[in-house]
């Protein structure tokens, strides 16, 4: 990794948390320069403009996430279900991480990335249909070995989970009470159990 390339990379990552936290438009040039410790010229050396920065950072929080939200997706889970159960458990078990870095990238990106900002909501809506399009592979093989039900529509409960789990986070972090994800991720479960999967599995 080159000089230049190595202080991107501290920029954005000494700034990940700010714009989670404050917000994609309310982060100004002097926050990030404060953050760094870095000049206005240092920074503008490195990106083009604030909505430069405010891009690449996003596409690191939102790595971050999906690197850790795979991880209950991955192969130590041995059946469908598993995976899926795991899924809703590294929000249980992670939600106080989450919140105490601003809350999910995702939702707090989406808030912003109206009209006024393209590349943004570009972004934020590829790692929707991402996270959409994993739970529904899941599903999709949980249906070829016999553990889902042959009816169920995969991209369809992909697409209700992450609306779900993103209405409780959004709800507890508003009222700062937990309770509203954990009802949110209860549900999930009870759809798991008692839609999903078939009576043999």
């Amino acid at each position: 990794m080159s000089k230049a390339e190595k202080t991107r990379q501290f920029i954005i990552e000494k700034t990940a948390p700010l714009f989670n936290t404050k917000g994609y438009m309310s982060t100004s040039l002097s926050d990030i320069t404060e953050a760094t410790g870095l000049t206005k010229g240092s920074i503008y050396g490195n990106f083009g403009n604030k909505d430069e920065v405010a891009l690449e950072v996003y596409k690191y929080n939102s790595s971050l996430l999906a690197k850790n939200m795979a991880r209950s997706l991955g192969e130590e889970f041995p059946t469908m279900i598993d995976k899926l159960h795991a899924f809703v458990s590294f929000y249980r078990k992670n939600w106080k991480t989450v919140f105490e870095n601003g809350g999910c990238p995702l939702m707090n990106a989406a808030t912003e990335a109206d009209d006024t900002f393209p590349s943004l909501k570009k972004q934020v809506t590829l790692s929707f249909e991402g996270w959409i399009k994993k739970i529904a592979d899941v599903i999709t093989h949980g249906k070829q070995n016999g553990e889902i039900q042959q009816h169920i529509n995969p991209h369809e409960y992909g697409s209700l989970f992450i609306m779900i789990i993103e209405g409780g986070i959004l709800l507890s972090k508003t009222t700062e009470n937990e309770k509203y994800l954990h009802l949110a991720l209860d549900r999930i479960l009870l759809m798991i159990d008692k839609e999903l999967k078939t009576l043999s599995s």
